[in-house]
C-alpha cells in the first residue's frame, strides 16, 4: 500500500489548487500537498525538494505545463506526473505522453475519480481517461486489413484487447466485453507489453498512433 507521498498541485487557478489540495490532504496515502501557480514555481518545487507526484495543468502564465513536466522528469525521473487540463486536443495528449506523463485527465472529470487516478499514478500505474483515449485513437480497429508492425506480432484476440485498452477501458470492462476473467486480461496485457516492447498502457496507445491504426 502506498503511503507518505508528497504531492504538488500545479494550476494557475487558486480555487482549483485549493480544492484539489483539500481533497488530497484527507487521503491516508498523502503526506504533504504543496501548490504552484507557474512553470517556474513548479520546476523549483519539484527539483529542490523531493516530490513524488504532480498534478500538472497545461496552460500556465509563464509557459507550458507539458514542457515543465518534461523538464522535471529529466531532472527527477522518479517523479510521477498526471496532466490535468481542459484541453483534450489530440496533439496535446500526444505531447503529454511523449514528455513522459503517466496519465492524462480532463478537469471536468469527477473529483473523486481525479483523486483515485492520482492514487493510481502514485502507486506506479497509468491513467488515460476514456475521452482522452478517444481523442488519441479515434476509430481504431482491432484487425485492419493489413496489420502494421509491431502489432503484427499479436494474435487477433490480443489486438482486440489493445483496441479496448486504447479506448480507455479498464481491465474489468475488457474482461466483460470479451468474456474473459480479469486475471486472463492481466496476463494477456503482460504478454502484449512484452511483445510490443513497452511497459504500460500509455505507451501502447502511442505505439498504436505511430503505427497508423485507425
Amino acid at each position: 500500500m502506498i503511503a507518505g507521498r508528497r504531492v504538488l498541485v500545479v494550476d494557475d487557478h487558486p480555487v482549483v489548487r485549493r480544492g484539489l489540495r483539500a481533497m488530497l490532504e484527507s487521503e491516508s496515502w498523502v503526506a504533504t500537498v504543496t501548490e504552484a501557480a507557474t512553470v517556474a514555481e513548479a520546476v523549483r518545487a519539484a527539483t529542490v525538494g523531493p516530490v513524488h507526484l504532480i498534478a500538472m495543468d497545461v496552460g500556465l502564465p509563464d509557459g507550458d505545463g507539458i514542457d515543465a513536466a518534461g523538464r522535471i522528469l529529466r531532472a527527477a525521473p522518479g517523479t510521477r506526473v498526471l496532466i490535468l487540463t481542459m484541453d483534450d486536443d489530440e496533439s496535446v495528449v500526444d505531447r503529454a505522453l511523449r514528455a513522459g506523463a503517466h496519465g492524462f485527465l480532463l478537469k471536468d472529470t469527477d473529483p473523486e475519480l481525479v483523486v483515485d487516478s492520482l492514487r493510481t499514478v502514485a502507486g506506479g500505474g497509468v491513467v488515460l481517461g476514456p475521452r482522452t483515449a478517444g481523442a488519441l485513437l479515434t476509430g481504431m480497429r482491432a484487425a485492419p486489413a493489413r496489420v502494421p508492425a509491431p502489432f503484427d506480432r499479436l494474435s487477433e484476440r490480443e489486438r482486440e484487447v489493445v483496441t479496448r485498452l486504447t479506448a480507455g477501458e479498464s481491465n474489468a470492462q475488457i474482461a466483460r466485453r470479451l468474456g474473459l476473467s480479469e486475471k486472463t486480461v492481466r496476463n494477456q496485457l503482460s504478454l502484449i507489453f512484452s511483445k510490443l516492447g513497452v511497459t504500460d498502457r500509455l505507451r501502447v496507445a502511442l505505439l498504436a498512433r505511430d503505427a497508423g491504426l485507425r
